[in-house]
């Protein structure tokens, strides 16, 4: 039976570390203990505390007070923004000043140290791998129905549903997205055969440019349709505008974190607004990926469906499987230096580059913030993505051999729990009305999507990262092309960084086209 995990995962021993039983009762025992427990006890501790008595309405989303976290945490990304122990930010002063004044105190939080936190994530992992490669009928059939990938961002969430992590005070996600992303994409990128992704055609260009067409019409659309009904809930004036608040989604939907705050910038929704923003932004955009990691299992039945011709995608998969094969070895203890002196020395020179290069710009060519040339983070990607191209074209592509693209994709779904943690659940039944505007926002990229991939007959492969790629970014669409293959990875890589370039300008038109439409 095929197994519905990534194919890293495939190769797998002939026997069971223990019997399956045991390890339902393992995974039943810890949940316990790690969720069900510590969540009684926090309440018991403070039975009155807002966080018993139902959803916190004193957040309003996965990170409330934090406008520097965007998709990219749906799809792994932090905005430049202030570093771990920066100044607080105005929300977070506000929330202060008003549980002064009204004698209520913010929600306990059982856990608050990130070792800890970072133990119950590992150990969230582990289980999800260790069950995914058990081969009973009903782990296989387990993972056949729920992506073993959503899993790993679902777990993480239960912590913050629960109020047993804070979310805001962790800095697990901002250490995962600026050390772990870029060395994952250095690692990921160093056995790329560019000739070969280039020979893909221009195919997968098309279906990312539509992903973003996608975006930037999607937006007034669900305004308009949305504002036909109930237009109270895209409606509002200065700052609260919805369609303000909107134009970040957008910004971060076409490109990332920092055409999201370009957009927060330039448009000014209040900080309130801004955050359930974030909430629709990552909750309705994982939605999306939930669907599209279900179709990875079924990608020759929707390429049949669209009359795709998938050849080009799998002779890159076999040459670079081919290549991994012939360059495999058992890896000693030098070897997984030299990796790792690679991966993270490449990540400190482009943090060194882009630390210098990001502000230069910024004063000395303004003009090319609208294209996010003044973002550290932009120019990390880029140049992270850069090295890992450049390091294939030498004898350091042979560092696959010892199993580059494995400890990448580690370091990627480390980035996925991170991410996970930062959803909060609840805010889905706080703010219905605008996840309904997102949803038919991302309906209407999607339909988009599939209608363009019949008449181009592009494969399901194109069609799922080109719309990560938008939707996702950096963080994303590496891990839903890794999810066919690892070997896949760098595809996903390459037109998300694309996306930040279009990222500003594509939100600005979409902006300007929700003000139009939006009820007066």
């Amino acid at each position: 039976m095929r197994s519905s995990c990534p194919a890293v995962l495939h190769v797998r021993s002939r026997e069971t570390p223990f019997p399956a039983r045991w390890g339902l009762r393992l995974i039943g025992t810890w949940l316990l203990l790690a969720l069900i427990v510590p969540a009684a006890v926090s309440w018991c501790q403070d039975p009155g505390s807002p966080g018993n008595a139902g959803p916190d309405t004193s957040r309003s989303g996965p990170v409330a007070g934090a406008p520097s976290v965007n998709n990219e945490a749906a799809d792994g990304e932090v905005a430049d923004s202030e570093p771990p122990g920066g100044v607080a930010s105005d929300d977070e002063t506000a929330r202060a000043e008003s549980a002064g004044n009204d004698g209520h105190s913010e929600p306990t939080f059982l856990i608050r140290n990130d070792a800890t936190i970072f133990g119950i994530l590992m150990v969230f992992l582990g289980l999800v791998f260790w069950t995914c490669n058990i081969p009973s009928p009903f782990w296989q059939t387990f993972y056949k129905i729920v992506p073993m990938l959503l899993l790993c961002y679902f777990l993480p969430s239960l912590l913050t549903l629960f109020r047993i992590v804070d979310p805001e005070a962790s800095q697990l996600y901002f250490v995962a997205s600026r050390f772990l992303l870029p060395a994952s994409l250095v690692l990921l990128t160093i056995s790329v055969d560019l000739r070969e992704i280039l020979k893909l055609g221009p195919k997968a260009l098309i279906m990312f440019l539509t992903g973003t067409v996608g975006v930037i019409v999607g937006g007034p659309f669900a305004v308009w349709l949305v504002g036909m009904i109930r237009p109270e809930l895209v409606g509002g004036e200065g700052p609260e505008a919805v369609w303000r608040g909107l134009s970040t989604v957008a910004g971060s939907w076409i490109g990332g974190g920092a055409n999201q705050i370009a957009m927060k910038e330039t448009f000014g929704p209040s900080d309130s607004l801004f955050t359930v923003m974030i909430a629709v932004d990552v909750l309705v955009a994982e939605f999306w990926m939930m669907f599209l990691l279900l179709g990875v299992g079924k990608a020759r039945q929707i390429d049949r469906l669209l009359k795709a011709d998938a050849s080009s995608v799998e002779r890159l998969q076999n040459k670079m499987e081919a290549f991994s094969l012939q360059t495999a070895r058992i890896p000693a203890t030098v070897d997984l230096m030299v990796l790792l002196a690679v991966a993270f020395g490449a990540t400190g020179l482009c943090h060194l580059i882009a630390d210098l290069l990001a502000p230069w710009i910024h004063v000395q060519a303004p003009f090319l913030s609208k294209f996010s040339l003044d973002s550290e983070f932009f120019w990390l990607i880029v140049l992270a993505t850069t090295v890992g191209v450049l390091l294939s074209f030498t004898k350091a592509r042979k560092l696959e051999g010892v199993g580059a693209s494995r400890v990448g994709t580690a370091f990627i779904f480390i980035l996925v729990a991170t991410i996970g943690l930062k959803m909060d659940i609840w805010a889905i039944f706080e703010h219905a009305g605008l996840f309904a505007v997102g949803l038919v926002w991302m309906a209407f990229h999607v339909a988009l999507m599939f209608l363009v991939a019949y008449f181009i007959r592009a494969p399901y492969f194109f069609l799922a990262v080109g719309s990560k790629a938008n939707i996702g970014g950096a963080a994303s669409a590496p891990v839903v092309a890794a999810a066919f293959h690892p070997s896949l990875a760098p595809v996903g890589v390459l037109l998300a960084v694309l996306g930040y370039a279009l990222g500003t300008y594509g939100a600005w038109l979409c902006a300007s086209l929700m003000q139009a439409m939006a009820p007066s």
